[in-house]
């Protein structure tokens, strides 16, 4: 299947607004509410995503939407889902941190075909479509070359719940710490994902994520020539609540950590 073109100009469209919407509030005071204990929300979130909407609404208006703020249809295989993130980095931006995006991706009969990144503060628009490569500001991405983790850069995040599960979550973090040259904490999985894309990171890894965390980035990494699964090795799916993505040389490798440290917790 071809993909339309304009489906790649919307997901540009409907992330570099969504830039241009957080950058005119980043650093100001803006109300932020609370989804959970450490889980945050702004009103650029909601605005953000009010714009999407009424943008795709406009643009395909039988098309599916799957969004943080508002919910959506989830699953539709009956017809395209736009997967949406309004703001990945939410804490980040409303501390002042300058590591945040917006991230989006269309699925259709459960493929991901369009993914499109766009972090604000250095300007640099990650794109890719199914089977046509992925990009940075229009330039090809790959992945990096480093074959042992002990040459690794990683990257990684904390779920919303990490308070009830420190030892679980700090316990794998230390794992790789163990073992790779260095572990980053970013703050956005659409960010981290991108920069395996673009080699800067060779892996990344996280749990309790939502589609709308990945989806988008996943895409991309597979895009740029990396490996995406699930932590214990299943095919990657948006919707099964974690992601590993790697350059693909460093992956079976991580796989082995996160299977080890599994079994060392069941069998103390």
């Amino acid at each position: 299947m071809t993909t339309d073109p304009a489906f790649l100009a919307t997901a540009i469209d409907a992330v570099v607004h969504a830039g241009n919407l957080m950058m005119e509030r980043f650093g100001q005071d803006v109300r932020v509410d609370k989804k959970g204990t450490i889980d945050l929300v702004t009103e650029v979130d909601l605005a953000v995503e009010r714009m999407f909407r009424a943008l795709i609404a406009d643009r395909f208006p039988s098309h599916a939407i799957l969004a943080e703020e508002f919910g959506g249809d989830g699953l539709a295989p009956d017809r395209p889902c736009w997967i949406f993130d309004p703001i990945d980095g939410t804490t980040n931006f409303a501390h002042g941190v300058p590591i945040f995006c917006s991230s989006v991706a269309l699925e259709i009969g459960g493929a991901l075909e369009v993914g499109a990144v766009y972090d604000p503060t250095r300007h640099e628009l990650f794109t890719a479509v199914r089977g046509g490569g992925a990009f940075l500001n229009h330039k090809p991405l790959r992945v990096s070359s480093a074959g042992v983790l002990v040459d690794a850069m990683l990257v990684t995040g904390f779920p919303y719940d990490v308070h009830d599960r420190v030892a679980e979550i700090v316990g794998l973090f230390g794992e790789f710490v163990g073992r790779a040259r260095a572990v980053r904490r970013l703050g956005s999985a659409a960010i981290d994902l991108c920069y395996v894309a673009a080699g800067r990171m060779d892996a990344f890894w996280e749990s309790d994520l939502k589609p709308w965390d990945i989806a988008g980035g996943a895409l991309i990494v597979q895009e740029a020539g990396g490996r995406v699964s699930g932590l214990g090795g299943e095919p990657f799916s948006p919707y099964s609540g974690s992601v590993l993505a790697s350059n693909g040389h460093l992956h079976d490798a991580m796989l082995e950590v996160i299977r080890g440290f599994g079994g060392q917790r069941c069998h103390p």
